[in-house]
């Protein structure tokens, strides 16, 4: 196997190391105990929406096996863990009736978290809007930002005795742009006329969730997690493509973020949500975070297309060599400069609340015992987590940094082909093999706690 040698990193004292999941990539049990459908159950059962026709029913089956899952969390030796909680799990049709099964299941883990030593981090939405609510159009409906506010109050109100940390949103970028203006998320709209309603309205609910939480945990600290990547034209010389871009960075890295802490929409969209935006809403949502998630994997690339909803699409530029130990290009300068522009922007302190590489590894690096010599991860770890400290270093203030992800689990649309996990999962048996990287990690997290 792999040597998991790795150096100190200069980070502060209390910085905090932690994992990363999402409820409806781990927890399976999609029909028990209560729980409804949500837009992600609906859209991977829709042939074509998923590789392989792959679907959340089972996943990790966290949602049995979570006592097993803490402890490889203890075994690893992290001091924080970031998970979604299903809100079709606690409120199968959205709003009234509520599912006491599945808050006793939150209770279970977070009960377990905190035995284990472990700090949980909640994050009230992960992309799984429940489907009774889209049914009532969902995000495109200025009502769901009510909905969402007593969705939060019940989960704060259970949990804030136990849980401090709060995120409201996990990248409302993605799950918007992807599932509205595109067709690559749920609810897969591909509806210009659906994106921009939708945006505002999740903007809204991320301000009434941040006062439901302020009011019950007043001694929460509050953020929400954006994914932050910077943004190239793909042809520097084309004036259209370089629009694209601009276009694209406006609503990948600005449209939730620049609303949320500096109390406006990005200048050269602004236009497209006054229609949406009634008088007293941009206080609404504008309210006091006390640090930034962010999520990071790469640059994105953007070449002009007047097709598109929006006049953009994705551009396929490979302008660096491949990396000898893992195949393909990566940016870790990307990360450094992303890091230090969120702390120049927003001025506050940061999580980098996700970071990792994913691939196919289980066909082409694990054993018969299950043993996973992810190599490549590694490498990329160790090059970003030096990025990070690179950005320390310069100034920014950072202080945890959480891997995506702790399982093998379904990533969305590539479903269980595109590996992330540190632990690799056996999904015909469940079964639960800590890679290589879950001892470079481990010694990572040993060597540089305060």
């Amino acid at each position: 196997m792999t040597k998991t040698k790795t150096l100190p990193l200069k980070v502060r004292p209390d910085f905090v190391w932690g994992g990363s999941t999402s409820a409806y990539q781990i927890e399976g049990a999609a029909a028990e105990d209560g729980r409804g459908p949500s837009i992600w159950d609906l859209h991977s059962r829709t042939k074509g929406r998923t590789a392989n026709g792959d679907t959340g029913d089972v996943a990790c089956d966290h949602y049995h096996r979570y006592p097993e899952d803490v402890a490889l969390m203890k075994r690893l030796g992290i001091d924080a863990y970031r998970f979604s909680v299903s809100w079709p799990r606690v409120l199968p049709r959205g709003r009234g009736a509520i599912n006491d099964k599945g808050l006793d299941f939150y209770d279970r883990l977070i009960d377990t978290v905190l035995e284990a030593d472990i700090t949980p981090w909640l994050c009230l939405y992960h992309w799984d809007l429940p489907q009774r609510l889209h049914e009532l159009g969902g995000w495109t409906n200025r009502d769901v930002a009510g909905w969402f506010a007593d969705y939060s109050t019940l989960v704060v109100r259970r949990f804030g005795d136990r849980i401090k940390h709060f995120a409201t949103f996990n990248e409302p970028n993605v799950c918007t742009l992807f599932g509205y203006a595109m067709n690559w998320c749920a609810p897969a709209a591909e509806d210009r006329a659906a994106y921009f309603p939708a945006c505002h309205h999740v903007n809204l609910a991320h301000g009434a969730a941040v006062d439901v939480i302020r009011h019950w945990v007043p001694d929460a600290s509050v953020g929400c997690v954006y994914n932050l990547q910077p943004i190239h034209p793909a042809d520097e010389n084309s004036a259209a493509d370089r629009r694209a871009a601009e276009i694209l960075d406006a609503h990948w890295n600005r449209v939730y973020a620049d609303p949320h802490i500096l109390g406006h929409y990005p200048a050269h969209v602004a236009a497209d949500y006054e229609p949406y935006v009634q008088a007293g809403d941009m206080a609404r949502i504008c309210r006091r975070l006390d640090w930034v998630g962010m999520n990071h994997y790469g640059p994105i690339w953007a070449k002009d297309d007047p097709n598109s909803q929006l006049g953009f699409a994705w551009a396929d530029v490979k302008v660096a060599e491949a990396h000898p130990e893992i195949g393909w290009e990566i940016f870790p300068e990307a990360f450094t400069d992303q890091l230090m522009e969120t702390h120049q922007r927003y001025g506050l302190p940061i999580y980098i609340t996700e970071n990792g590489c994913g691939r196919d590894d289980d066909k082409e690096f694990a054993d018969a015992a299950g043993r996973v010599d992810d190599f490549y991860r590694i490498s990329y770890l160790k090059l970003y987590t030096a990025a990070m400290t690179t950005a320390i270093e310069q100034g920014a203030d950072i202080r945890g940094y959480f891997i995506w992800s702790l399982f093998d689990n379904f990533e969305w649309g590539s479903g269980y082909g595109n590996r992330f996990g540190i632990i690799r999962v056996d999904f015909p048996t469940g079964r639960r093999t800590p890679k290589a990287s879950f001892d470079w990690y481990a010694e990572t997290i040993r060597q540089n706690r305060g």
